[in-house]
């Protein structure tokens, strides 16, 4: 939340900085000496596989993709794989509807004590799932629900922090559907598309 942008804001870093310098985002609105320097032939819509890992908890490009989907995870007692080697490629806790599809996170070099350390843990694996172009909360809704429905507390204190505000755990708490959230945003994102416009570097079409 320290910034009016969204989860997934479509910009490369350097446009970002500048969208940051422009609006005066800086403590005091001061503003920095920006050195830009462009790309040839940059392709906005090109999928870059990265050659090198980001963190031992995203070790391939799927996760990647599903990390800003599942990053909410982070704020309630469900668990994206951390301690297993499909970190934020699946979900689940002790807490959810039994499946056939089970973990049981033990330590590893992403986690040396990860949430559920050697208790089984019900949900889904994503992993094989087609790479998504657009922000998914059907998990979270899903996983709430379920937690809620057997009296076990879902959110810990970040919930907000990660979501931004507070709007998306009421919205939960009020059993609002994926469609109703994202119609939420509309007014937001468009405002947002229309600064982020002045900021753009490479061509946009969205």
């Amino acid at each position: 939340g320290m910034h009016p942008v969204p989860v997934v804001y479509g910009m490369t870093i350097a446009e970002y900085a500048q969208m940051i310098n422009g609006e005066k985002w800086l403590k005091n609105s001061i503003q920095c000496t920006l050195k830009i320097v462009p790309l040839k032939s940059y392709d906005r819509k090109a999928i870059y596989p990265l050659p090198v890992a980001p963190s031992p908890n995203l070790p391939n490009m799927t996760a990647v993709n599903l990390y800003p989907s599942l990053c909410f995870f982070e704020g309630t007692n469900i668990s994206m794989g951390r301690g297993t080697q499909w970190q934020f490629q699946i979900y689940g806790s002790p807490y959810l509807e039994k499946t056939a599809f089970t973990f049981t996170p033990k330590p590893n070099a992403g986690d040396k004590n990860p949430k559920y350390n050697g208790k089984v843990c019900y949900g889904e694996d994503l992993s094989h799932i087609p790479t998504l172009s657009t922000l998914n909360l059907s998990w979270l809704i899903k996983a709430y629900e379920q937690t809620s429905a057997v009296k076990v507390n879902f959110f810990s204190s970040s919930f907000d922090k990660l979501a931004g505000n507070k709007t998306l755990k009421e919205q939960l708490l009020q059993h609002k559907s994926e469609k109703e959230i994202k119609a939420s945003w509309q007014d937001a994102l468009e405002k947002f598309k229309k600064t982020r416009k002045k900021y753009l570097l490479y061509p946009s079409d969205f």
